[in-house]
């Protein structure tokens, strides 16, 4: 019993850590073989740490991540594009995401940085489906995969 236990309490962690690893793994190949494409963003090594680490989480569900990424994603992009990008106008897309999150049951903590992203680094409105929802849906699909085949936890527990 003692080895069980210590057992799992080491291997879960490491799981999680594998997934993430072979996800961004995954995404970052995506982008390297089509220069043309980013497949990655900062805020998806945070969804990682959510996804593997706390598959079970209201917050690590499908709806979350997909739809939590491009609601932000989408805010910071039409706030920028409506008022431009200045401080007053980022604290105005953060708050707005959240809002949004909130308002539509898609509360994931990584994508309340979305705005900011593309706010800073001057992102368009093809930034929405590469890499913002091609690449949650692909997450979503890997994290499938992995916690159904290799970590043997429930996931997803709700798709919608």
């Amino acid at each position: 019993m003692y080895k069980r236990l210590t057992t799992s309490r080491y291997l879960v962690p490491l799981l999680a850590g594998l997934g993430a690893m072979l996800c961004i793994t995954a995404l970052s190949s995506l982008g390297s073989a089509n220069q043309s494409s980013v497949w990655l963003m900062a805020p998806f090594g945070a969804t990682m740490v959510i996804l593997f680490g706390l598959p079970e989480s209201p917050l690590a569900q499908p709806r979350n991540i997909i739809i939590g990424h491009l609601l932000t994603t989408a805010t910071g992009l039409s706030v920028a594009a409506l008022v431009g990008v200045t401080p007053w106008s980022m604290g105005l897309a953060v708050g707005l995401a959240v809002s949004l999150m909130m308002l539509t049951n898609t509360t994931h903590p990584p994508a309340g940085a979305n705005p900011l992203v593309v706010m800073l680094a001057g992102e368009h409105w093809g930034f929405l489906l590469t890499p913002v929802a091609a690449g949650t849906v692909l997450i979503v699909a890997f994290g499938v995969a992995y916690h159904r085949l290799i970590s043997g936890q429930r996931y997803p527990k709700q798709w919608l």
